[in-house]
């Protein structure tokens, strides 16, 4: 048997009620057999950053994990309940019903083709780090060796991201 591992998943979507899509990637993540613990941060709204001209509003939180699956394996599982939300891959940056990233596995450092952790974007992005901060603001980020609670600091503020739901 696996050892447990944590872990924390950004989700992120725009179309199609991302807010039912959530839930269902939440419950799918809940009730496989080697994950065993599953913590939700609020709900944010965040205006689109990046891709093409004229999207919606994205709706982000961050989910935490207890697993005994191995990073690639959860990556896999992620993308898996990605497709089964509908999720397409057309436009970079663009509009979409869910988007899982790992942004986080335990302490580990990967550097491949299929799976890059810490996420490479984590540290500069305000809709990943401000739910990130609600579940844990001490976590450390095991490449830049500050806590995420640091990481948020070191931003300017956020423009436009509003904390809409804290339970979901």
């Amino acid at each position: 048997m696996n050892s447990q591992s944590r872990a924390f998943l950004g989700f992120g979507g725009n179309l199609d009620a991302p807010l039912q899509r959530f839930r269902a990637a939440r419950d799918s993540l809940a009730a496989h057999e080697l994950i065993t613990s599953v913590s939700s941060s609020p709900l944010y709204r965040t205006p689109p950053i990046g891709g093409p001209q004229g999207q919606s509003d994205y709706l982000n939180a961050v989910i935490e994990i207890e697993t005994g699956l191995t990073a690639s394996d959860l990556l896999q599982l992620c993308r898996h309940i990605e497709d089964l939300a509908g999720r397409t891959r057309e436009v970079h940056w663009g509009p979409r019903t869910l988007d899982i990233d790992l942004l986080l596995y335990a302490e580990q450092i990967i550097a491949t083709p299929e799976l890059t952790l810490p996420h490479p974007r984590l540290h500069q992005r305000h809709f990943v780090l401000m739910p990130l901060c609600d579940l844990d603001r001490t976590l450390v980020h095991p490449v830049l060796h500050l806590t995420t609670g640091e990481l948020l600091e070191r931003l300017p503020p956020a423009k436009g991201i509003t904390q809409i739901q804290e339970v979901w």
